[in-house]
């Protein structure tokens, strides 16, 4: 097979001068050599020209030499809200989403978060579109063991209540000085309303996306999104409700969670916490496999005790463990079924409890390798 190979049209023409007074102009420039002017908020690596002389700097091409000079760039690793064995649930300066159920414990699980990083010396703004309420949410972090003087300090904790729109953009300019290390907006789906879009619509919630989102995480601070399920018993495995676009934006981890004792003023309560996203793999890696959505956590409360332990080994999903009834039932099929799918089909079950039953009674018929 012979390889083409391409001349480039531009090799053979001098580069242009550029004298000190004339401007730049935008875009890309075709031919090769140095620019007037450097790039300002694209990338850490994007370097000057004469540094990486290889087309105009104003395009923001990255400088892989300049990254790799540095050497070989570690994954992301997930560092805010820590479990029992010191590993976080969501990564900093990265989009992430906790979503379940109402009163399934994602408000209590941010509170928790915030308390932590407060203690850890961080900066926390708290976007309450929700609800909420300032009383409530003080009261609760109180409770959570936040010290008062730290809520008090404006330095080091904001919340606010936005209720417009102008609002809300008015504090993420706020945020380039202020450099928040956690940001907790609860919820998208009141965001999304304030902005005046839908959250079936992928255009419209990558507009609020680039708006409110996108430069929230641009100062390195770790955003949760709290989010709710879908109504539909088979829609909810698919995650939050609405645009697929929600879970194209994710950066970090989504976390799903699924209460298992209820969460009771004075008294406690207790969920499940498991990965419905991991874009990097920091948190999967720390978790058991062989799940759709791996455990990744237990978020428990106990009078004044709170945390969240970590899964053991080989622990698995309740919510992915199939009832031996229905294990039974599909072993019952005659002929046997090939698919979830198909069993989901001649039983007329719902898609997660075939699925489930499905691939238990596979793991119980399958050859030994």
């Amino acid at each position: 097979m012979t390889t083409a190979v391409y001349d480039d049209p531009y090799a053979d023409v001098p580069p242009p001068t550029v004298e000190p007074d004339d401007a730049v102009q935008p875009g890309c420039n075709p031919y090769r050599g140095t620019v007037a002017t450097q790039p300002t908020d694209l990338h850490p690596y994007v370097s000057a020209s004469e540094v990486h002389p290889v087309r105009n700097p104003q395009c923001g091409y990255v400088n892989i030499g300049a990254l790799l000079d540095d050497g070989i760039p570690e994954p992301p690793t997930p560092e805010v809200c820590r479990r029992s064995d010191g590993k976080g649930l969501f990564y900093r300066g990265q989009f992430n989403i906790v979503f379940g159920d109402p009163e399934s414990g994602k408000t209590l699980l941010c509170d928790y978060a915030t308390v932590e990083e407060l203690k850890a010396g961080g900066r926390v703004l708290r976007l309450d579109l929700d609800h909420n309420g300032v009383e409530s949410t003080v009261s609760r972090l109180l409770g959570f063991g936040a010290d008062e003087s730290v809520l008090r300090n404006p330095n080091r904790f904001l919340y606010v209540e936005p209720a417009e729109r102008d609002q809300a953009i008015a504090v993420i300019d706020d945020m380039t000085d202020w450099k928040p290390t956690l940001v907790i907006i609860d919820s998208i789906g009141e965001l999304l309303p304030l902005f005046g879009a839908g959250s079936n619509s992928a255009d419209e919630f990558t507009d609020v996306h680039t708006r409110v989102i996108k430069p929230l995480t641009r100062t390195g601070a770790c955003v949760v999104g709290i989010d709710h399920l879908a109504k539909g018993s088979d829609s909810r495995a698919f995650g939050p409700t609405g645009t697929a676009a929600k879970k194209r934006a994710i950066g970090g981890t989504s976390i799903r969670v699924k209460v298992d004792s209820a969460f009771t003023p004075d008294k406690g309560g207790s969920a499940y916490l498991s990965i419905h996203k991991d874009r990097h793999g920091g948190l999967r890696r720390h978790s058991p496999s062989g799940d759709r959505e791996p455990l990744c956590g237990k978020f428990v409360i106990i009078g004044n005790q709170i945390s969240i332990t970590a899964p053991m080994r080989g622990e698995r999903n309740p919510e992915e463990t199939a009832d031996p009834d229905d294990i039974a039932a599909i072993g019952e099929l005659d002929p046997p079924p090939t698919s979830a799918r198909e069993a989901r089909e001649r039983l007329k079950w719902r898609d997660d409890r075939s699925r489930r039953a499905f691939k238990a009674w596979r793991e119980e018929n399958s050859e030994p390798s």
